[in-house]
């Protein structure tokens, strides 16, 4: 099949003619604007989150997967992203919700200063970000960003950092119950007067006005949203979590939420909010919950009846989070404890990143072509690649499973989590320790070998989880997104006891690198002499680690999925 694309370098705005009307005007258009109104025809999944469409007879921008009728291309302004839309006067749509659209991964970013600008305000939150705090960590000049995000966005940072803020109240507003001031603070607004005002401004209601009226025009499916995910913390939060996870809530929850005299805040207290956050089909769940139950920390994860649950802890918030998929919505549900609302932004972008869900699964299948050609069906399309919720724990994770069992890291890690984690209530009976952070680990004294021998961890692991820890808190290692990966990489191999499998592993699970391949893993080369063993490749080629290496170079640079495929071949 052909494959159709839409340019990724697109206008501020893009004005499409009518191919029906207008069909002798098409050799004078530029092939780029027609695509974007045949992507916008096909309504493919693909596209989603890569553009969006303003429609002058409106006023209303959607996503180009929106069910609603196709408006006439005359109408048709297309944009590169929402604050782009939103600039230019148009207001989301409250059906296909536009904030619910995946984003792009680091790999799609057109510009490395802009990717990584945009990586650093899901990272750090946009209300803790500034146009000079974005400069500095980019070691660029104000101005400079601002002319980056002007010719690549059309918009300025600030309009940017706005837009988000808008999307995330606007979200909060629709799925949840909060109130206004909650949902302000939530959403990275300094108060929720100047959110009222802005909001205001922007989609000509107030927030009050905005959830009436939409609680009004889309009853059902809003009364869909808050039965099915649980955003009516009354009653539907805790039957879920009763039924679906099988979890030991506490004896007087029940209780409490029969009893009426229990007010909204406390009930918020005791359970939590759920929020939606899109991908692009097709996804598969149930490869990626697998994995995730295979190497689950006692105590801080779990995976439980198709759910995966995790307490967090981020600067000073605590509490824990429950993930589940929604097929129908095409989307993850995010149910969230209160106490984690004012690091919100940062949560929802761990989770994100945990779950792969700005990958696009087309454009990874067709760079794997000549992966797949090896075995037809080796390549599974809609596999995500595992990252991780917290850097620093997914690192030791790495370390402590150097030349042993998936199993026997697991173990090492849970007793680690169990002897040096804080403890953490939480309603679900497998959630009870934060995992130790970099600080509480940097802070043990020497030998550290005393303190993390007795867990069954060797001495070389400890000087080696002890310098990790100590290069983060010191701030010569960055563990995240945003970093430029080979400088980190280059960086972790000169750490004790880092070798090439431990930096592939974390570049692939912590970093986020799309072609980590960790060459010498045991899963990798036994998924390669099977293959070698049907004759679908070289018996060398398998035992020798530079002909495997040269074999990969084909598979460039999607070689993290590569290698989630070849773990998957052993299952």
């Amino acid at each position: 099949m052909q494959k159709e694309t839409v340019s990724s370098s697109s206008p501020k705005t893009i004005k499409c003619t009518n191919e029906t009307d207008n069909a002798s005007n098409l050799d004078t258009l530029a092939y780029e604007h027609i695509s974007f109104y045949k992507a916008l025809c096909s309504h493919d999944s693909r596209f989603d989150g890569r553009f969006f469409v303003g429609v002058t007879s409106t006023g209303i921008y959607c996503r180009p997967i929106c069910r609603t009728r196709t408006p006439k291309a005359d109408n048709c302004r297309f944009f590169s992203n929402a604050a782009s839309a939103e600039a230019h006067g148009f207001r989301p749509c409250l059906k296909c919700r536009p904030e619910l659209a995946p984003g792009l991964a680091p790999i799609d970013a057109r510009s490395r200063i802009l990717g990584r600008a945009t990586l650093l305000i899901e990272e750090r939150g946009s209300s803790h970000t500034s146009v000079a705090c974005l400069a500095r960590l980019l070691n660029v000049s104000e101005r400079h960003l601002r002319r980056v995000f002007e010719d690549e966005y059309g918009v300025s940072p600030v309009q940017y950092l706005q837009t988000r803020r808008l999307l995330l109240a606007k979200s909060l507003l629709t799925d949840t119950e909060l109130p206004i001031g909650h949902v302000a603070k939530s959403a990275g607004f300094g108060s929720a007067r100047r959110m009222t005002e802005l909001f205001t401004k922007h989609y000509k209601l107030s927030p009050r006005d905005f959830r009436k009226q939409n609680s009004d025009t889309q009853s059902g499916l809003h009364s869909n949203v808050k039965s099915d995910l649980c955003s009516n913390v009354k009653f539907d939060l805790h039957s879920n979590v009763k039924s679906d996870l099988h979890s030991n809530v506490k004896p007087n929850s029940q209780q409490d939420v029969q009893s009426s005299a229990k007010s909204r805040k406390q009930l918020l207290d005791e359970h939590g909010i759920t929020l939606l956050l899109g991908y692009r089909p097709p996804f598969n769940w149930q490869q990626l919950l697998s994995f995730l139950a295979g190497r689950t920390i006692a105590g801080v994860e779990a995976v439980c009846d198709n759910a995966y649950l995790r307490t967090v802890c981020i600067e000073n918030a605590k509490g824990w989070i429950v993930i589940r998929h929604r097929d129908d919505k095409q989307a993850l549900a995010v149910t969230i404890s209160e106490s984690l609302l004012p690091v919100l932004e940062r949560v929802l972008a761990r989770v994100r990143f945990l779950f792969d869900l700005n990958a696009s699964p087309t454009a990874i299948t067709n760079g794997l072509a000549d992966f797949e050609a090896l075995e037809p069906g080796l390549h599974i399309n809609g596999i995500r690649v595992p990252g991780c919720f917290d850097a620093f724990e997914m690192a030791v994770r790495a370390i402590l499973g150097q030349q042993i069992t998936v199993k026997a890291a697991q173990t090492l890690a849970g007793r680690m989590a169990s002897a040096l984690g804080s403890p953490i209530k939480t309603p679900f009976s497998e959630l009870n320790i934060i995992f130790p952070s970099a600080s509480i680990i940097a802070s043990i004294p020497e030998p550290v070998a005393d303190t993390l021998g007795p867990l069954g961890i060797t001495g070389n692991r400890c000087k080696c989880i002890c310098a990790l820890a100590h290069a983060l808190q010191d701030g010569s290692l960055t563990l995240s997104l945003s970093c430029n990966v080979h400088e980190e990489m280059q960086k972790l191999s000169e750490l004790p006891g880092f070798g090439p499998w431990t930096v592939q592993y974390v570049a692939l699970r912590a970093l986020g690198f799309s072609d980590a391949f960790p060459h010498t893993d045991y899963g990798v080369k036994k998924a390669l002499e099977a293959l070698a063993a049907k004759g679908r490749i070289a018996q060398e080629v398998a035992k020798n680690p530079k002909l495997i290496i040269e074999l990969s170079r084909a598979w460039m640079p999607w070689r993290s999925y590569a290698t989630l495929d070849l773990w998957h071949s052993l299952e």
